[in-house]
């Protein structure tokens, strides 16, 4: 068996990977987006199944008004005494000098649940971890933040023991261990024990295409102690450019039951324009931060290695002697929303889905959404959409509305963040009183709308609006259908890129997501009327890919 590469496909960024006897998992930050980080389990590495989100209730989670690619960044899960430990931070301000940050930690004896109610732990950094030491002792390990402006942002690694009777950090033995190399930007630390040494793995260098993840080792906890990995970066592909995958670097590790060992990162897959060079810019990655899976070896003199190189490899030779686990799926690609409850790959923005934005039993057979704030609000979106997963696909809906103001709007989104977005939308034209179908996208917080006195009317006695989404890598387009059988594309071709991290990082400190397609209803006016989704389609082109 070979593990194919990524194996979490579209925005599953900063795996903690774990094994707990012969199950792996690993959990991913999940941002502005509800419910709170996702876990996968797999049985071989190769095949990986989304089972749970931990964090699935406000009191686990409060992220109302949290901006942009704030909230859960980097969560960190662990196994020690008998039970998960679960680290996140939620952040409340990407960009600028000052990170607002609280860390917290929940635990469960089951990895599906139920969680303990969060503990908060400090704000000192982002990317914290749980270190459970052989002689039983914890520590909490993390990024460390510095607001003054003649220091470096990104001051080192503190380490924190954390007292398990009182389940609270001991700042006064806070010390930092581990200061990086002059690449800066030292984050995402994991710490491991292994033949006499403590090591340390983080990220350097941002996590864009000069990303990097590095090594340090000490025979102690002392302040300062690490002393870096000579030689070859452990993983980067700032010098590949031309390898499948870009962005390696924020990670964990993991052996195998037989003693093999493991490095699951953070990767990006990025394309090119047809006009554009392969190099410069390196691409635009709509797919957002992944998860790759490398195999690693161990030198003599007792340091890690990427097998086959630095940069790493699409295809990866598996653990050996294990046998394939196939898991169903859980995304069927078309959701009758038949049940109670939406299925585990949706999520919403920043809030749960509840009565206060929708309804999946009020009209059985149909996702209810009550419109509320626009696409643009950071507090109360009815907006319910999954990852982009694949480069060529298409998406579908059919939608009830009855608007009758400008003001309100139902259909299909794809989106990014609150100023990168586009949507086909059910909405109304004053002018002629009539409902219409029009086409609006936000770049960079300036909003087109393409059709304007174009916009396509909806006859009266038509119920329902079938839309669609034809995502097509570099670009993607909109179509629409009164029958669902006969579709008429729209002539509005938009460009991918504007929903991709590389995009966003030009304008904005927060560009750490992907893009997402969904359903979203909005009701700027204040009536909260009603959008009816009938099904939610998402077929992936196979036929397109290498197109």
């Amino acid at each position: 068996m070979q593990i194919s590469n990524p194996v979490l496909p579209g925005f599953n960024a900063d795996p903690s990977i774990i094994r707990v006897g012969d199950t792996y998992y690993i959990a991913n930050s999940t941002f502005e987006w509800f419910p709170g980080v996702r876990i996968h389990e797999s049985k071989d590495l190769v095949n990986w199944h989304l089972i749970t989100h931990p964090l699935s209730t406000v009191e686990h989670l409060d992220m109302k008004g949290n901006p942009d690619s704030g909230g859960i960044w980097a969560p960190d899960l662990s196994y020690a005494d008998g039970k998960f430990w679960l680290i996140f931070t939620d952040v409340k301000i990407t960009d600028g000098p000052f990170k607002d940050m609280h860390n917290y930690l929940t635990t469960a004896t089951d990895i599906r649940g139920p969680w303990s109610k969060p503990i908060e732990l400090n704000g000192v950094g982002f990317d914290a971890s749980l270190f459970h030491d052989n002689d039983g002792k914890k520590y909490l390990v993390q990024q460390t933040w510095d607001h003054r402006e003649y220091r470096h942002p990104f001051d080192g690694i503190t380490l924190t023991e954390f007292n398990v009777e009182t389940m609270k950090l001991m700042p006064e033995t806070a010390r930092t261990v581990y200061d990086g190399t002059d690449v800066k930007l030292v984050e995402g630390p994991h710490l491991y024990q292994k033949e006499g040494y403590y090591y340390i793995f983080a990220a350097q260098g941002g996590t864009v295409f000069t990303h990097q993840e590095v090594v340090g080792r000490s025979k102690t906890l002392d302040a300062h102690s690490f002393e870096t990995q000579p030689g070859d970066v452990f993983l980067t592909n700032f010098d590949t450019p031309d390898s499948y995958l870009q962005k390696q670097g924020h990670g964990a590790l993991v052996d195998t039951p037989d003693g093999e060992w493991y490095y699951a990162s953070l990767t990006g897959r990025p394309w090119h324009h047809p006009n554009e060079s392969a190099t410069d810019p390196r691409g635009w990655s709509t797919l957002g931060r992944e998860t790759a899976i490398q195999k690693v070896e161990w030198d003599q003199e007792g340091w890690p290695h990427i097998v086959g190189g630095h940069g790493g490899q699409r295809y990866v030779e598996a653990p050996k002697g294990v046998q394939e686990c196939k898991w169903p799926a859980t995304y069927p690609e078309k959701d009758d929303f038949d049940s109670p409850e939406l299925n585990i790959n949706f999520n919403t923005l920043r809030i749960p889905f509840t009565d206060e934005i929708g309804s999946l039993t009020e009209r059985p057979g149909f996702l209810r959404l009550y419109g509320r704030e626009t696409l643009g609000s950071t507090f109360t979106q009815a907006h319910v959409a999954r990852r982009w997963q694949s480069f060529n696909f298409d998406v579908e809906t059919k939608v009830d509305f009855k608007p009758f103001s400008y003001q309100q709007a139902a259909g299909l989104t794809n989106y990014y963040n609150t100023k990168h977005f586009s949507m086909i939308e059910v909405t109304w034209d004053e002018k002629r009183a009539t409902r219409v179908i029009e086409v609006i996208e936000n770049n960079r917080n300036n909003l087109t709308s393409f059709l304007k006195d174009d916009a396509i009317v909806v006859p009266e006695d038509v119920q329902s609006v079938y839309l669609k989404a034809k995502i097509r890598k570099q670009s993607y387009s909109y179509a629409y259908s009164f029958d669902g059988e006969n579709w008429l594309d729209l002539p509005v071709i938009l460009d991918a890129a504007i929903l991709s991290d590389d995009y966003v990082l030009q304008t904005m400190g927060g560009f750490f997501t992907g893009a997402f397609t969904g359903m979203a209803a909005v009701d700027y006016s204040g009536y909260r009327l009603p959008a009816d989704f009938d099904y939610f389609k998402y077929t992936e082109r196979k036929d397109l890919d290498g197109k």
